[in-house]
């Protein structure tokens, strides 16, 4: 008994911290997306504000552009991964070099990054330098309907190494005397990549899925600077949406959006785990 207070004790730092800073403001989301107004005088109108905010044109394209970063970044950063990673899968011990360069965009700052991409394509960049060599056309790429695949890109060079690193911890796992007997038995690269390395798989995929939606949300700060509080139609986020509700008070606005994207982002794992979970190499 006194070994379990022990580590409540230890524990208690944690919780108390998670609860000052996760649980408790989560409630106070909640309670705001059924209020109208803020502090005392704050009416309680119910699902008026999750009725409403569907009627916000900046929260259509806010959503509309989101969900196409999400739907073609996604995939684009998954698929790169993998195959980086495959290729990378017999050799892992003898990249540890190559497997640092590849975390580099990851812990490069924001700032930094942001420069990078100023340099290369604002109007003033080097892209634009290259192509007035070439007497081609030259634009402002940062402020056309360009910007939101630049901001494409930006998502996938900074945050592919990352997945890459995650799934080549799971491959890694994956006895190699499984592979040593398939070719025993004359299977080929298709069937050990499609009966051996894919089952076991799945769960490693999940946990680099869920950090590449994290990371996602995150690329928001470099598309902030970038962009500015309100940028071009075409890099306007939920998350501006989002900032722009809490600098001009819309209490109401700011927690129905954030209520209505935890709720998408829960089903679309759930959705995933649970599929994850029903795969031959699980079960228990």
């Amino acid at each position: 008994m006194r070994k379990s207070y022990h580590g409540y004790f230890l524990i208690a730092p944690i919780m108390l911290g998670c609860v000052m800073f996760y649980a408790i403001p989560f409630v106070m989301v909640l309670r705001y997306s059924v209020l109208q107004g803020s502090g005392f005088s704050a009416n309680f109108v119910g699902f008026r504000n999750y009725i409403h905010i569907f009627d916000e044109p900046t929260y259509s394209l806010s959503m509309k552009n989101s969900a196409l970063f999400l739907s073609l970044g996604l995939p684009a950063i998954m698929v790169l991964a993998y195959l980086v990673a495959l290729m990378l899968q017999k050799q892992a011990g003898k990249h540890q070099l190559l497997k640092s360069v590849f975390l580099f965009p990851y812990i490069m700052p924001v700032a930094g990054t942001v420069l990078l991409v100023d340099l290369i394509f604002s109007e003033t960049g080097l892209l634009n330098d290259f192509f007035a060599l070439l007497h081609l056309p030259v634009a402002d790429w940062l402020a056309g309907p360009e910007a939101f695949w630049i901001v494409i890109l930006l998502y996938l060079w900074k945050n592919t190494g990352y997945s890459v690193i995650l799934l080549l911890a799971g491959l890694v796992t994956i006895p190699e005397d499984q592979f040593e007997a398939a070719e025993l038995d004359g299977a080929s690269a298709w069937q050990k990549f499609r009966y051996i390395t894919t089952p076991q798989m799945w769960y490693s995929v999940f946990f680099a899925l869920v950090f590449s939606v994290i990371n996602a949300f995150k690329c928001f700060r470099e598309i902030f600077l970038i962009g500015g509080q309100h940028p071009n139609d075409d890099i306007y986020m939920l998350q501006h949406f989002v900032n722009n509700s809490f600098e001009n008070m819309n209490y109401g606005n700011l927690a129905v959006s954030s209520v209505l994207l935890l709720i998408v982002i829960l089903v679309f794992f759930g959705i995933f785990y649970v599929f994850v979970s029903k795969k031959e190499a699980y079960r228990g």
